[in-house]
């Protein structure tokens, strides 16, 4: 693969120096190493070079985090046949990772008004929905997934990478209305800080979240907010969400979170996929779950 192609690309979507060439070196960097190895599809670099935001940035996403994966010192190989997008292999686990950068639709972007905390967490929520239906096949069972057609094994594991960049303006931003990431909001069923008062004295007597199964829709129905609460949503091991652009190259955060399924059938180990926060759920003895938050790892030497 020609680096030089990949850089010609970029230049037109990052074009200038100073910190436009940081980023556009450190996507190229990401891109052409993805290419080498090869992880990319045949269209990669065709997609790349489109006017398609959608194309680019599901491209970028893939690249960007199979070098988070080098980070820690895995090695990310193609499914090869129509399987998800990466595959490692630990201790002989097989560990499947499915990526996807939804789009920002219904999502008023800069628009100077309230937060669409709403509308982001409904894409968050769609788009989880979406890859657990590659597994698992759809509700209907006119969708066959990864498990029917014998790619992935019940007790492979399975990570639906999230990467929300196109889902907001100009910051990235991983957590929703809950103080938790979207993506945790969306799998289980956790809604915005809430606080009971006292009719009669007015001083608060709790404080907590709220539960939020469902996520209203205008003039549609309600999307569920609980796949790891639903025994059907067994065979998906964690979700990986992430804001990824490459402006790590600046020195900027870019948030990365491990949300992990308390139920699912194959589990992967803390610390394995690269993270600022992991959150792990544990039953308390009754029906419910406590919910941990865990410092993550970024690099191999931490």
């Amino acid at each position: 693969m020609d680096e030089h192609t990949i850089r010609d690309i970029l230049l037109r979507r990052h074009p200038g120096a100073g910190n436009s060439k940081s980023v556009r070196d450190e996507i190229a960097d990401a891109c052409t190493t993805f290419v080498n190895s090869g992880l990319a599809d045949a269209n990669f670099i065709t997609e790349l070079c489109s006017d398609s935001e959608a194309k680019y940035w599901s491209h970028v996403s893939e690249a960007l985090l199979a070098a988070h994966l080098r980070n820690v010192g895995l090695n990310p190989t193609s499914s090869r046949g129509g399987g998800p997008d990466f595959l490692v292999v630990m201790n002989g686990k097989r560990i499947w990772i499915e990526v996807v950068c939804p789009t920002p639709t219904g999502i008023p972007l800069n628009s100077g008004v309230a937060f669409p905390h709403n509308q982001i967490l409904l894409r968050q929520t769609s788009t989880v929905k979406e890859k657990a239906e590659k597994l698992i096949g759809s509700s209907d069972g006119n969708v066959k997934g990864y498990v029917d057609k014998g790619v992935v094994a019940l007790d492979d594991a399975y990570v639906i990478a999230v990467n929300g960049r196109q889902l907001r303006g100009l910051f990235p931003i991983l957590k929703g209305i809950s103080g938790f990431p979207f993506a945790m909001e969306a799998v289980f069923a956790v809604g915005p800080r809430q606080i009971s008062v006292n009719r009669e004295t007015l001083k608060p007597i709790d404080s907590g979240r709220q539960r939020r199964p469902l996520i209203s829709r205008p003039q549609r129905a309600p999307v569920p907010a609980y796949t790891f609460l639903d025994d059907k949503s067994k065979p998906i091991s964690a979700i990986w969400a992430v804001d990824l652009e490459g402006t790590s190259a600046l020195g900027n955060i870019e948030p990365m979170a491990v949300i992990h399924n308390p139920n699912a059938l194959t589990r992967i180990p803390t610390g394995f996929l690269p993270a600022h926060d992991e959150y792990v759920a544990t039953p308390d003895g009754s029906e419910n779950f406590i919910v941990s938050r865990i410092d993550g790892r970024l690099r191999l030497s931490q």
